[in-house]
């Protein structure tokens, strides 16, 4: 759906593999998939931040052999 934007734009930082859009698309497909596990509070990011974590357990067990295939998508 196209819009009209008053005033300017500013793209400070686009970290990884991360996508910006400016316009209509079709379609946006990752180029790469990655996938990790973390505690309670592991991916915690800030000033001043306090965790209190009594107990924490992590089930990594994954079933499937493929969890994202990305292989066609170059």
């Amino acid at each position: 759906m196209p819009s009209v934007i008053i005033g300017g734009v500013e793209v400070t930082s686009v970290g990884g593999n991360g996508t910006v859009n400016m316009g209509d698309v079709l379609q946006i497909a990752p180029k790469s998939t990655a996938k990790s596990n973390s505690g309670a509070g592991g991916g915690n990011t800030g000033n001043f931040l306090q965790t209190n974590t009594f107990c924490s357990v992590t089930n990594t067990f994954d079933a499937d052999l493929n969890g994202s295939n990305n292989i066609a998508n170059k």
